[in-house]
């Protein structure tokens, strides 16, 4: 059967217009036709789209409701709307009751269809109150009685003049019908458009299942019905119910319909051509479509006519229909505005181009204004749009297009009527073809069209706008006045624009809004009305609209033929009639022109109203007087102009869309096999949901459920998510278990396809990957286009570093650019395998290679926790069953070392579970084994190998196998398959550069490489017991880390015997060993003879390949290195081998940075002549070190320590220190900046200068004298030209910043505080003193506006990205928000406790940072103003903040003299960076981002490079200074505590630390330990006391009392009790036993700054600022003694060991030694050069040690007075130095004044001291101090200016030189190798500081 569907005839060119089909056919009954909002709100706007969602008792409760005000209505077409919405919502309530079975709710629905067929009734609706009637009786109701819940009937009066919201009145007489004609209207025939008639319609057949659709319309068709009906309605045709009862059974049907429907849209924006018949196509689709799919149509058309280069008619009017046709709340404010600002400039781009682009456009601009005005566009910062548009517009009435005219005349009304409250149409004006909410103030609130309340509403406006008296003032428009169009000089164009407004709103643009609804649902009777009563009628423009309207009617072949007839009869009788209508000249003519384009056979009427038009025509030329009659007479003689009317669709093209989206091939039977093999492949393994990080730095506590990370990426906008994790860290497992679960959420035809990519298994996956991944699937070449132009898809790419890329897959594939694939990728790479910069790597990027970080997020898998290792433990005894339970590796984990660190990663725990059991000796206890990473490769290779072979020998062989297996078998399998596995790792990296899959075919790899490993037999047995994996002819090792090992192995094999000899080794007295490799050792008693007497293997793979950078490897090579002493004899071979030949320096390279990574130090070593170029010394100790001409090219010195090494000589080409010099300057500086463009960097110092420097080589290029006061800001403009500076006075001062010439000033009414550019560089504003932000004009140097609002000084402002937004901080502590354009301030963010310094908008604007006194960053939202982070970190105030270019990072500067490095996601210190020797008072990223840079109150300016700042090396010592060093009791444990706020435990022997200690908020000044050893306290600047257990590392105390910072702290001899000082001036005694407050000893005139125990427990000495030292009485608590000598604070004291002696040390530079019995002075030490800080007795008492601020060590002969050695060429100042009381020999820790602890070994020869460094625990801090570069070739300018900046010298200083003979040699250092603690090279040489006069001490310092 085929059906009949209406079709809107406004609406017709671009779409169906489908709409409802009803049994009846009552010319009633007001169907409508309707545009795209009606198959979403059929029912009208009272009825939500989310009808569906209401349950049975709510839908009859909206029923219930409609009618009841239907009963109450007096309009019979409101009531009969509202009886159709009383029908469709009891049609829900049935559907939903019956599901549910609420008898009920089904017995009210019966009554309620009972009462509405009575309300029909009553309205003469007797066939649908029957239909209605029989519902109800059907379902239980009785049709007797009156209403049950309303009026009776009878009381029902209708009045058609009344207002429907106004309460309902009983009246006798029904007034007359609304639709029937005044009396005045009979001026107008009757027979013209004398009923309302039903719009267009098109016939459709419904398709069968799986059926061809015919054209897309009916695919419209069929989904329209899909979603407004139910199988339960009976209000459609049998044929459509039917159909609709059988495809809502059929779920593959409607995914069919639908996915066609999508599928249409995306061939639509792949299409490159999009013309006519293609828009046209689509825009037929737009009712059926949601609200995102809809927003997808909208951009695509958006972008077309944003992109196109010449205005694109046919998406220009797809545009308009679309907007013209959209569902209420599918157009959002912000979309309207973003098509007007699009719209506004293509009529720009489009001056003096053809009148039809300017129309169309023009046209497209009318929509958008009408859509406006129908959302209720609210809030909009119109001016900016409104002014130029409005004057373009106007401009357009000089046109000569009559048409492009009057469309702007339109628009321009439209425009005026946007913001004007009065004038709005509601969403919901006759869009949904069934209810008019009407214009605000002319239509009431109901359910119809209110002719006369619209009518009013009209009169209304025109009061309004010129009064009652006037309506309309006209110009010579008579054609009274016009002899001949020529004559007259007034044509058709001068006609028109005398009656059109470009100055004031007009009321026929309303009244033509309104004729516009009414013929589009075809209520052409009441239009007829409308244009009659219009107060407008006589108006032209309004004439002018509806001729317009009635041609295209005319015109229109989906109308009826009377209809058509009716509009050329209305054309008719407009002409004719001037009494009705007026003499407008320009209208009459309007009027012939349409008819004679009408009757044109060419033109765009039909045949059948050829005739009509014409015989109309030949009536109207004898019609009227003369003046008529001529003007008809020449205007047929000049002929018409066509008009473009909208009349007809065009025909689809051939093929259609819908034609290529159904002659695609079929994927989805691929796509199943697929889906079923990869979900097969995954099996039963142990999973457990991992952890991640947001970034590397991010601490434990940001942990995130990483798989729900990932599918909220999925779920978002953004195109690429990197998931980073070390070797075995569970990347891989996560990404099978990624696909799988997207396999089971897949929906065929619509679903992303999730497809896993092993990148190293695919050939050149920079290309086009996703096509060789699916041909690797087997599918075709069709079904892969057809994948790429319709599907999405989910890139799950593993082994980014296993495949060794280095490109950016995402932009190389060119993914989701026009044309290309559509797809997310999710990429896994290994963290080692990154380097700094990696971003750029994943980035998405355009075709310009524009990276987009937005659409880009990253993520750290985390070591598993101990819940998920005991989860993971629980699920792997429970899937394999081994040898042990659960609580055996339980107990392991507890009792093993190192244990719990290795099963944190989940494939080295895969492997301990496996091998654990049989590591573990029986009868052996747990916590004597010892299991490291190589060990369980080790367990596990074999075990794998030993299970291989036993499954290889119980299988059924042939008997050459069999043969082959046992000759294997007696010749030790599984060291054969060891031995395969490590042949076959050499050949993957010498053959293949380490790509991990090798693909061999018998016949294509014949006699290649592959035929040793894979065609031989008894290879073929090794390899089938081997950890490896086949997939077809692709061979692989199981994890990429067993490659690596197997490689390691391969390097030094523990169980392979080398064969070479070296000559036996002999100690002499001092335990050392020496050779003559290449040079002998005189400071020995004998020398001794040593001999290779075979080179290194030339064909490991330490020399023919760099490990530098392939960390795993490398790591398996440390373990080695620390294990197996001949291993690292090896490792030094190859470096002393090196400064014989050059071949050997790969492996020398090698050599050294594995040995550097295991912590071995080089200290005192002699290295000259290495050749280790690439080689990565990062963070390596080399002090002292013996360099000189050495090949250090490209080799990395990141953080070395090379404290008075001698690299004279030494090739140093492409070096890195990763650091800059840094910029002295003559004053503090107190602001910098880099210029825009990154070419200058600008300084404002406190003197007044400015300097400007140039970044390629840092030289000054610019300087001048800017102010006589100090320069607090500079700012550059965004074109980097001119340079603003604020001073401490009223004045901004505007620079030429290439000349540096004064260009201009802005003088404000006080002190100047901050300046900041507006980011397009138009305006500047200003923080001012006076609580005021005041805002300039650059170019008129005006001040255009003041802010105000803070409460006290104003002290930082700066800009939003986009300019609109200001933010400003001060005095008050707030943070205030303000808006550009109207001052105000819209938020205020509170949350700082002291003054807010300077804050910042993040580079995306959606973030806002503050730095404040309070010493917090806070991180704020810049929308909601919610606090997001508090960045916590600095000890002082935080003065200056940045964000990085990017935004994800915030560099802070302080008055602790630090930087610091702020990751933006997580909130966590990423770097501090120390250097400045002052106050931090300015902070700037470069615009790279790789530089920071810093100015201070120390006269310098800092450059940092910060590209490094995500380094794999965590520092083990302090991040900053230290406070304190105290050497524990028990001799194993020195502790250091500092400005970190940490207390740091280290091992004496190895240096390694052991444990850190957190708690404290703040630095920890002062340690002391119990006489035990098994406690420690600590005191901190936040005035409190802890005591921690040092075994533990638990808090066990917090002591509260002080009102002040505790600097000093000492335990009593019997543990009972603390002594603390304070700055408080008090010395307060602390109970330990009972843990509380005992006793204060006040007496200090200043604070107390130190404190001391004497050895006996009996007294207590103070130091303190007022420069007095008291000696307390412990028992009486009372001063015993006062000591008085110093001048200057006494900053330390010290009890000797025999407690006779007290030393005190003084900042008047000078250390004092007192008899403590006489009180006496007894001597006075003097050479510190500064204020001395710290002091130390030795163990035995003899020596005393001191440290300084003139950054030096002294060692003091306390018996002699004399200083026995100088230890120099620190990095800082002194504060921690401590002895070890429990050796026999003399062992000195010192700091080195940047946050390391060092251990020294201090030797008495007669009347010297020689003092040698041990070890070192380096922060990671670049330590060059008194290292030699004398002709060093190569180094930069910036290197060498950072050597001299660091300390470095020219030179090698005397003693250094002396010293040289005495280094120790490569070939005595690997003949003591097996007797040296691991971490060191043993017996290094003493440093070059011996006994000296002062006089030559002073020299060397000098």
């Amino acid at each position: 059967m085929v059906l009949d569907v209406r079709c809107h005839c406004q609406e017709i060119q671009t779409e169906a217009g489908i709409g409802k089909l009803f049994k009846t056919t009552s010319k009633d009954v007001r169907t409508r036709g309707y545009s795209r909002p009606a198959f979403k709100m059929m029912f009208g706007t009272v009825i939500p789209s989310t009808l569906s969602s209401l349950t049975p008792e709510q839908a009859l409760e909206l029923a219930n409701v409609y009618l009841e005000k239907g009963y109450s209505a007096r309009d019979p077409d409101v009531a009969f709307v509202l009886c159709h919405e009383t029908e469709v919502s009891l049609l829900h309530a049935k559907k939903a009751a019956r599901s549910a079975r609420n008898q009920t709710v089904i017995e009210g629905i019966a009554t309620a269809y009972i009462d509405l067929g009575r309300l029909l009734e009553i309205h003469k609706h007797g066939n649908e109150s029957q239909a209605i009637y029989k519902k109800g009786e059907k379902l239980g109701g009785k049709n007797t009685g009156p209403p049950t819940k309303f009026a009776r009937p009878s009381e029902i009066a209708l009045n058609s003049t009344a207002v429907a919201e106004s309460p309902p009145e009983l009246v006798e007489n029904p007034p007359q019908s609304q639709h029937q004609q005044p009396k005045d209207v009979t001026t107008i025939p009757g027979h013209i458009f004398g009923k309302n008639v039903r719009p267009p319609a098109i016939e459709f057949k419904l398709p069968e299942a799986d059926e061809r659709l015919i054209n897309t319309s009916q695919l419209a068709y069929c989904l329209g019905i899909l979603q407004l009906y139910s199988s339960t309605d009976d209000q459609l045709e049998p044929v459509a119910y039917k159909w609709l009862q059988t495809t809502e059974k059929d779920a593959d049907e409607q995914e069919r319909l639908h996915t066609m429907a999508t599928e249409v849209i995306r061939v639509f924006k792949r299409n490159e051509i999009k013309d006519a018949k293609v828009v046209a196509e689509v825009v037929s689709l737009a009712p059926i479509l949601n609200k995102d799919a809809f927003q997808d149509l909208l951009r695509e058309f958006y972008k077309g006519i944003d992109h196109s280069g010449l205005l694109d008619f046919h998406q220009l009017e797809g545009l308009a229909q679309l907007i013209q046709g959209a569902d209420p709340g599918y157009l959002s404010a912000d979309d309207l505005v973003k098509i007007l600002v699009l719209l506004s400039n293509r009529l720009k781009d489009t001056h003096r181009q053809s009148t039809e682009h300017m129309y169309q456009l023009t046209l497209v601009v009318s929509n958008v204004l009408d859509a406006m005005a129908d959302t209720k566009v609210t809030g909009l910062d119109r001016e900016k749009l409104h002014e130029p548009l409005s004057n373009y517009l106007s401009g357009l009435q000089g046109s000569s297009d009559p048409y492009l005219v009057y469309q702007a005349a339109y628009a321009y009304q439209a425009l005026l009527c946007v913001p004007d409250n009065e004038t709005k149409w509601q969403a919901a004006m006759r869009r949904t073809g069934k209810v008019i909410k009407g214009v605000s103030g002319l239509v009431s609130a109901v359910k119809g069209f209110d002719l006369n309340k619209f009518i009013e509403g009209l009169a209304d406006i025109q009061k309004g706008i010129e009064g009652v008296s006037q309506v309309v003032v006209f110009v010579k428009s008579a054609y009274d006045d016009i002899s001949s169009l020529t004559a007259g000089g007034q044509g058709f164009l001068d006609c028109l624009k005398e009656g059109l407004s470009f100055d004031r709103k007009r009321d026929w643009y309303s009244a033509l809004r309104g004729a516009d609804v009414l013929i589009r649902d075809g209520e052409l009777a009441t239009f007829k009305d409308l244009v009659w009563k219009a107060p407008c009628r006589r108006d032209p423009a309004f004439q002018w609209g509806i001729c317009q309207r009635l041609g295209e009617v005319a015109s229109n072949p989906m109308w009826d033929t009377d209809t058509r007839r009716d509009a050329v009869a209305f054309l008719g009788e407009m002409y004719r009639n001037d009494e009705v209508w007026g003499q407008q000249a320009s209208v009459k003519q309007w009027i012939l022109n349409l008819l004679m384009q009408l009757s044109n056979p060419s033109g765009t009427g039909f045949q059948v109203h050829i005739a009509v038009a014409e015989t109309t025509l030949q009536e109207l030329g004898m019609s009227g007087n003369v003046r008529k009659q001529e003007l008809y007479k020449a205007y047929r003689e000049k002929g018409y102009t066509s008009y473009p009317l909208k009349v007809v669709l065009p025909e689809f093209g051939s093929p259609s869309l819908l034609d290529r989206v159904q002659n695609r091939p079929d994927v989805e039977g691929n796509i199943r096999l697929m889906r079923k093999q990869r979900t097969k492949e995954q099996g039963d393994t142990v999973y457990i949901p991992p952890q991640a990080r947001p970034s590397l730095q991010s601490s434990d506590d940001s942990r995130f459920p990483l798989m729900e990370r990932v599918k909220e990426f999925l779920e978002s906008d953004q195109k690429v998510f990197l998931l980073l994790g070390d070797s075995g860290a569970g990347k891989s497992a996560f990404n099978r278990e990624l696909e799988l679960d997207l396999w089971q959420s897949y929906k065929k035809k619509t679903g992303r396809i999730p497809l896993h990519i092993n990148l190293p298994a695919i050939d050149k996956p920079e290309h086009d990957m996703i096509a060789k991944q699916l041909r690797r699937a087997e599918f075709s070449e069709a079904q892969i286009r057809e994948m790429k132009h319709y599907r999405k898809f989910v890139l799950i790419c593993d082994g980014y570093d296993e495949s060794q890329q280095t490109q950016n897959l995402y932009t190389s594939n060119q993914l989701n650019q026009p044309g290309e694939w559509n797809a997310q990728m999710v990429i896994s790479c290994r963290t080692e395998y990154l380097g700094v910069d990696y971003l750029d790597r994943f980035q998405p990027g355009d075709r310009n290679n524009q990276s987009d970080p937005l659409l880009f997020q990253e993520a750290v898998i985390a070591p598993f926790s101990i819940d998920q290792v005991h989860d993971y433990i629980r699920q792997y005894v429970s899937v394999n069953q081994p040898m042990w339970q659960a609580e055996d590796y339980k107990q392991a984990l507890e009792l093993i070392p190192t244990l719990k660190d290795l099963m944190s990663n989940p494939f080295l725990m895969t492997l301990s579970l496996e091998v654990l059991p049989r590591m573990v000796d029986p009868g052996q206890h747990l916590s004597a084994t010892q299991v490291t990473r190589v060990g369980l490769y080790d367990h596990f290779i074999e075990q794998w190998l030993e299970r291989g072979k036993k499954r290889i020998g119980e299988r059924d062989l042939d008997r050459r196998s069999r043969v082959i297996f046992d000759r294997l078998s007696d010749e030790g399998f599984t060291q054969n398959g060891i031995d395969f596995l490590k042949r076959l790792a050499v050949a993957v990296y010498k053959e293949q550069d380490g790509h991990p899959v090798v693909e061999y075919s018998q016949f294509k790899d014949e006699g290649s490489w592959k035929d040793a490993f894979f065609l031989r037999k008894d290879k073929q047995l090794l390899r089938e017991a081997c950890p490896l994996r086949r997939n077809g002819n692709q061979h692989r090792f199981i994890h990429r880390s067993l490659l690596e090992y197997g490689l390691a192995r391969a390097v030094f094999d523990p169980q392979d015997k080398p064969g070479r000899t070296i000559a036996e080794q002999v100690k002499d007295r001092r335990r050392s060993t020496s050779s003559t490799m290449s040079f002998e050792v005189n400071d020995r008693t004998q020398d001794i003879t040593a001999a290779v007497e075979q080179e290194p293997d030339i064909n490991s793979p330490l020399a023919w390949r760099s490990f530098v950078n392939d960390y795993s490897l490398v790591q398996f090579l440390e373990e080695r290195t620390q294990q197996e002493p001949e291993f690292k004899q090896q490792l030094f071979v190859y470096i002393e081998y090196s400064k014989k030949d050059k071949k050997w320096r790969t492996a020398a390279a090698n050599a050294i940075t594995i040995l550097v990574r295991a912590g071995v130090q080089f200290i005192g070593t002699d290295l000259q002549g290495i050749r280790i170029p690439g080689a990565d010394l990062s963070y390596g100790v080399f002090d002292s070190a013996q360099l000189q001409d050495s090949d250090l090219r490209k080799v990395s010195l990141r953080g070395v320590w090379m404290r008075q090494a001698d690299l004279s000589r030494a090739h140093m080409t492409n070096a890195q220190f990763c650091e800059l010099p840094f910029l002295t300057e003559e004053s503090p500086v107190q602001s910098c900046v880099y210029s825009p463009d990154g070419k200058s960097f600008v300084t404002g110092l406190d003197n007044g200068y400015i300097n400007v420097y140039a970044t390629s080589d840092w030289e000054i290029v610019q300087s001048w004298g800017a102010h006589s006061e100090m320069v607090r800001c500079i700012a550059c403009s965004p074109d980097a030209s001119q340079i603003a500076s604020a001073t401490w006075s009223s004045t901004v001062c505007l620079w030429d910043a290439e000349t540096g010439l004064l260009q201009g000033t802005l003088e404000n009414s006080s002190y100047v505080h901050w300046v900041t550019y507006s980011p397009q560089g138009r305006h500047i504003a200003a923080a001012v003193l006076d609580w005021t932000v005041q805002i300039w004009d650059v170019a008129t140097e005006e001040n255009i506006r003041e802010l105000q609002g803070h409460s006290d000084q104003v002290l930082c402002v700066a800009y939003s990205p986009n300019g609109q937004r200001i933010a400003s901080c001060g005095l008050d502590s707030s943070v205030r928000l303000w808006d550009v354009e109207t001052g105000e301030c819209f938020r205020i963010l509170y949350g700082h406790s002291e003054w807010s310094r300077m804050v910042v908008y993040s580079p995306q604007g959606n973030q806002i940072a503050s730095a404040s006194d309070d010493i917090t960053v806070r991180l704020w939202d810049a929308e909601s103003g919610i606090c997001q982070f508090i960045l916590t970190g600095h000890i002082h105030s935080v003065n200056c903040i940045a964000y990085s270019p990017k935004g994800d990072q915030i560099v802070s500067g302080s008055s602790d003299n630090t930087v610091k490095l702020w990751d933006v996601e997580t909130g966590r210190c990423r770097q501090t960076l120390t250097g400045h020797s002052g106050t931090v008072l300015s902070v700037a990223y470069s615009q790279s981002g790789n530089q920071v840079a810093s100015g201070g109150d120390d006269m310098s300016a800092r450059l940092w490079d910060v590209s490094g700042a995500a380094s794999r090396f965590v520092p083990s010592g302090h991040s900053a200074g230290i406070c304190c060093i105290k050497c524990s009791p028990k001799g194993d444990i020195v502790a250091s505590c500092g400005n970190d706020r940490t207390i740091r435990l280290w091992d004496v022997e190895t240096g390694a630390c052991r444990r850190t200690l957190s708690g404290h908020n703040n630095s920890v000044f002062f340690i002391t330990y119990s006489s035990q050893g098994d406690r420690l306290a600590s005191g901190c600047y936040d005035s409190t006391v802890r005591l921690w257990d040092t075994e533990s590392g638990d808090c066990l105390h917090i002591f509260i009392g002080h009102s002040n910072i505790v600097e000093s702290l000492a335990y009593s001899p019997r543990d009972d009790a603390i002594a603390s000082a304070s700055d408080d001036m008090t010395v307060r005694l602390w109970d330990l036993s009972a843990r509380e407050y005992h006793r204060t000893l006040n007496g200090h005139m200043s604070g107390a700054i130190c404190v001391a125990y004497s050895p006996n427990g009996h007294h207590i000495a103070s130091g303190s600022i007022d420069g007095s030292v008291r000696i307390w009485d412990v028992g009486t608590e009372e001063c015993c003694r006062i000591l008085v000598g110093h001048t200057d604070w006494v900053r330390d004291v010290a009890y000797s060991p025999q407690g006779n002696q007290l030393a005190s040390a003084g900042y008047d530079k000078a250390i004092r030694l007192w008899d403590v019995e006489k009180g006496e002075c007894s001597a006075t030490l003097v050479g510190h050069s500064d204020r001395v800080i710290c002091v130390a007795y030795s163990r035995q008492g003899d020596l005393l040690a001191s440290g300084s601020w003139d950054m030096t060590v002294r060692l003091w002969d306390v018996a002699t007075e004399q200083c026995q050695a100088e230890i120099r060429n620190f990095t800082g100042a002194i504060f921690g130095i401590a002895w070890d009381t429990t050796s026999d020999d003399d062992y000195l820790f010192t700091d080195s004044g940047n946050g390391s602890v060092l251990k020294w070994r201090v030797t008495r020869e007669g009347d010297r001291c020689s003092v040698c460094l041990l070890w070192c625990a380096t922060n990671g801090t670049l330590s060059i101090t008194g290292a030699s570069f004398q002709d060093a070739r190569g180094l930069t300018p910036d290197n060498k200016q950072l050597l001299k900046q660091r300390g470095a010298i020219g030179e090698p200083e005397h003693l250094l030189r002396e010293r040289s003979r005495k280094m120790i040699t490569m070939a005595s250092v690997v003949s003591q190798l097996k007797r040296s603690p691991v971490g060191t090279v043993p017996d290094p040489s003493p440093v070059p500081n011996t006994s000296a006069s002062q006089s030559e001490q002073g020299e060397q310092a000098a």
